[in-house]
């Protein structure tokens, strides 16, 4: 057992408190990371909230990088030394949906708190949210959530890549299959939206429009290739089809707000489809027109993680930001210290940030 310093939350939607931690060696098939670099995502701040349940103690935080300190036994292609993205994506690889292809759904279950690895000075397990528990000095995951990356990529600009990059991107070009020539509506331009507006405009669609309650954001959103813009207010779907001459082939809902997914079937056209990106608290519901989408042959899909298969896609990612070709720096709205934890959950909060990185070196 080491002792680590993490930000634990004892109470949700209090602050977190950062207390010294025990974390245990890693065993079979599981890697330990010196994390240096760790961004905060609007699913941080809902388990923080109590909207997707999960056990008191808990550790936050997923989307990471760092540098690989410690490997169990049976850990095949991560050594000591390497630089590495540290995901949520805990990948079984030999349920129905990994063998399929498809390991952001495994299907085989995770015990994140009777077999997590962090515990209290007291012995008390430590919820690791996430199969993650990032917000701490190290972590203790499964290999398959690792993905090793080049040694001199900026640990800041690599943690984006771990979730909100891999999100965005892959609900474009995987999740809404974007084919040339189509259009797309990406509401939300945050993190995770402008990402989807990159993805959009890599697979070829003919005009992105961005969709967001904050003007500054949309202009954000051009600069990442949104090529129209519309404000969310009064009913910006008609808006919308104006700039289209139609309705669109995808709509990417990038926020968690059960009303948005309300609405987001009005933006598009026949035969287009919603792309679930966004995650609402667990008790809140939708609704929709079953007989309109059926008669104009519509649907819904859900995308977890981008349907990413990171040990293929992360290094695409790497290879096309090193290529100019993708925006990562542009993404980092401000860097904070551990201490300053609670500071960066209430900036990110208020929607004006893209990216918020707790930088622990």
């Amino acid at each position: 057992m080491s002792k680590i310093r993490a930000a634990v939350c004892r109470e949700f939607n209090s602050p977190l408190t950062i207390e010294e931690v025990e974390l245990r060696a890693p065993e079979m098939g599981e890697v330990e990371v010196d994390i240096e670099a760790v961004a905060i995502c609007h699913s941080d701040i809902s388990f923080w909230q109590g909207g997707f349940g999960g056990a008191l103690p808990a550790v936050y935080g997923h989307e990471a990088a760092g540098v690989v300190t410690a490997v169990g036994e049976a850990v095949v292609g991560i050594s000591v030394g390497d630089s590495v993205c540290v995901t949520l994506i805990h990948a079984c690889g030999h349920c129905t949906t990994c063998q399929s292809g498809k390991p952001t759904i495994c299907e085989t279950p995770v015990d994140n708190l009777g077999a997590s690895p962090i515990a209290t000075p007291e012995g008390d397990p430590v919820f690791k949210a996430m199969a993650t528990g990032a917000f701490a000095e190290k972590v203790v995951v499964d290999q398959s959530q690792i993905c090793v990356i080049p040694a001199e990529m900026k640990k800041d600009v690599a943690s984006l890549i771990s979730c909100g990059v891999i999100t965005g991107v892959g609900a474009a070009v995987f999740s809404a299959d974007i084919e040339v020539g189509q259009d797309v509506v990406v509401i939300g331009a945050g993190g995770v939206g402008l990402n989807a507006i990159q993805g959009a405009r890599i697979a070829g669609a003919r005009r992105i429009v961005a969709v967001d309650m904050l003007p500054e954001k949309l202009e954000v959103a051009k600069e990442f290739g949104a090529t129209d813009v519309v404000l969310a207010e009064g009913k910006p779907w008609s808006e919308v089809k104006k700039i289209l001459g139609r309705g669109a082939d995808a709509v990417l809902v990038t926020v968690g707000v059960a009303q948005v997914y309300d609405q987001a079937p009005r933006y598009l056209g026949w035969g287009g489809k919603v792309v679930m990106v966004g995650m609402p608290h667990g008790d809140k519901t939708s609704s929709y027109s079953p007989l309109i989408m059926a008669n104009q042959g519509q649907g819904i899909v859900g995308s977890k993680m981008g349907d990413m298969v990171i040990k293929r896609d992360i290094p695409w990612i790497v290879d096309m930001y090193s290529q100019g070709r993708l925006k990562l720096d542009e993404l980092i709205s401000g860097r904070w210290t551990l201490e300053q934890i609670n500071e960066a959950i209430e900036d990110t909060k208020s929607g004006a940030a893209r990216r918020n990185v707790i930088m622990m070196k």
